[in-house]
């Protein structure tokens, strides 16, 4: 049976929300699923992402393909350099505490460069017309 890593898309119309579950690959797309292990929904700024690292890892230990999105979304909570430096662990390149070293220090860089970007984001939006500070609005033609 493959199994596939995806999303389910929840919400209303035009207002999507989505579960990422574990599926096998023949079922519809919010159909049946095995388990699920977070959710994302993307109309957050930034999207909000909640995903259980380790059961995500192991679906992906024992064979399950995730589609190109949750690819994105597991790179992004570092799932995948999680199993990157636990198979230099099978490997014998390192021990496992130094691969869980390197994972926190990775974290810790990764949760800086988000708080600037989402710094950097809460800058650079307008404000809403009308508001304090927004450019006066023109009159139109003929008025």
């Amino acid at each position: 049976m493959p199994v596939k890593i995806r999303l389910q898309r929840h919400g209303s119309k035009k207002r999507p929300f989505y579960f990422i579950v574990v599926a096998d690959a023949r079922s519809p797309r919010d159909g049946k699923f095995i388990q699920k292990l977070g959710t994302y929904n993307p109309l957050t700024v930034p999207a909000t992402i909640q995903l259980d690292r380790q059961k995500a890892l192991d679906w992906l230990h024992k064979g399950a393909q995730p589609t190109d999105t949750v690819r994105r979304i597991l790179s992004y909570k570092g799932v995948l350099y999680l199993k990157h430096l636990l198979r230099g662990v099978k490997l014998g390149l390192f021990d496992e505490a130094t691969a869980m070293e390197k994972f926190q220090k990775w974290h810790a860089e990764h949760e800086v460069q988000v708080k600037k970007r989402q710094e950097t984001n809460a800058r650079e939006r307008r404000p809403r017309r009308g508001g304090a500070g927004a450019p006066p609005v023109r009159p139109r033609r003929g008025e």
